[in-house]
């Protein structure tokens, strides 16, 4: 990821860090409902991109040694278990903020 792109994110999440207080002094609704879904649009993105990564890097790995590749199958499968327990457990944490998910 280049520089601009990390400036870019890290901008982006102090913005939504600050505005749903700011708005929810004045009731902003519309905002505190689209936050908790663009942040669970957040999460499902970065678990895709996880588990794409880790696949990839599993299968390549398997390529290169076939003899480990149980071994390599194993951990892929408990990696991803792990990345799917954080991303309901997220995704559980975004949709509690939203009163209409």
């Amino acid at each position: 990821m280049n520089k601009f792109a990390k400036i870019a994110s890290l901008g982006l999440a102090a913005l939504l860090v600050m505005v749903s207080p700011a708005l929810a002094q004045d009731g902003g609704g519309a905002a505190i409902e689209f936050s908790g879904a663009f942040g669970a649009g957040l999460v499902v993105i970065g678990a895709a991109l996880g588990i794409g990564k880790l696949a990839g890097s599993a299968l390549e790995s398997m390529a290169r040694q076939p003899e480990a590749a149980g071994g390599i199958q194993t951990a892929m499968i408990i990696a991803a278990a792990l990345i799917e327990g954080f991303t309901f457990f997220a995704l559980v944490i975004c949709m509690q903020q939203n009163p209409w998910g």
